[in-house]
C-alpha cells in the first residue's frame, strides 16, 4: 500500500514535469528549440505504458501515464503550432 501510494505520488510528479515547458511554449508562442521527435517518442512510450497498465489493471501505471501522456501531448501541440 505504501509503495503503491509512493508510485502514484512520484509518477504524478514525473508526469507533471513538463508543465514548465508547456507554460513557456504557450507564453512565448515559440517552440523552435523543442525537438518534436523527442516528444513523439516520449508520448509513444507513455501510451504503451498506459495500455500495459490497463491490461494489468494497475492504477499507479494508468494514472501516472495518463497524466504524463496528456502533458507530453500538450508540448506536442505547442510544438505543432509554434515550432515547426
Amino acid at each position: 500500500m505504501i509503495l503503491e501510494t509512493l508510485a502514484i505520488l512520484f509518477g504524478t510528479i514525473g508526469g507533471l514535469a513538463n508543465l514548465p515547458q508547456i507554460y513557456k511554449i504557450f507564453k512565448r508562442k515559440s517552440a523552435k528549440d523543442i525537438s518534436g521527435l523527442t516528444y513523439f517518442i516520449l508520448f509513444t512510450g507513455a501510451v504503451i505504458w498506459l495500455l500495459y497498465g490497463i491490461e494489468l489493471m494497475n492504477f499507479p501505471i494508468i494514472i501516472t501515464n495518463t497524466i504524463g501522456g496528456v502533458n507530453i501531448g500538450l508540448v506536442i501541440i505547442g510544438w505543432y503550432f509554434y515550432g515547426r
